[in-house]
């Protein structure tokens, strides 16, 4: 009996090991899971903070787009309307040297 005492609690004693072993493993599992939520817990955060940064950003580059669309439309229209201007002023030029011309070929005044 005295032997399977001692067998016993060689088994005992492995046993306890064992779980001594097992709580260990488990303590530094949970470790490392609260280091992976915090971790998670940050990228979410910064996610966050990006996103809302991106979105800023679309809303900002969409106005200046915006902007520069009119800008284009505005000098679009008002270099058109300077063309418009210079052919005028060509065409008037024009309709004004045929006149100076025709009015120095009339009798009335050449010198004398």
């Amino acid at each position: 009996m005295t032997q399977q005492g001692a067998v016993l609690q060689g088994y005992n004693n492995e046993l306890v090991k064992c779980i001594e072993d097992l709580s260990m493993q488990r303590e530094e599992l949970n470790k490392q899971i609260q280091q992976a939520e915090e971790e998670r817990n940050k990228l979410q955060h910064e996610i966050q903070v990006l996103s809302e940064q991106l979105e800023h950003v679309c809303e900002n580059l969409a106005q200046k787009v915006a902007s520069r669309n009119e800008l284009d439309k505005i000098l679009a229209e008002t270099e058109a309307a300077y063309m418009k201007i210079l052919d005028s002023s060509r065409t008037l030029l024009n309709v004004l040297k045929k006149e100076v011309g025709s009015l120095r070929h009339s009798p009335d005044l050449k010198p004398n």
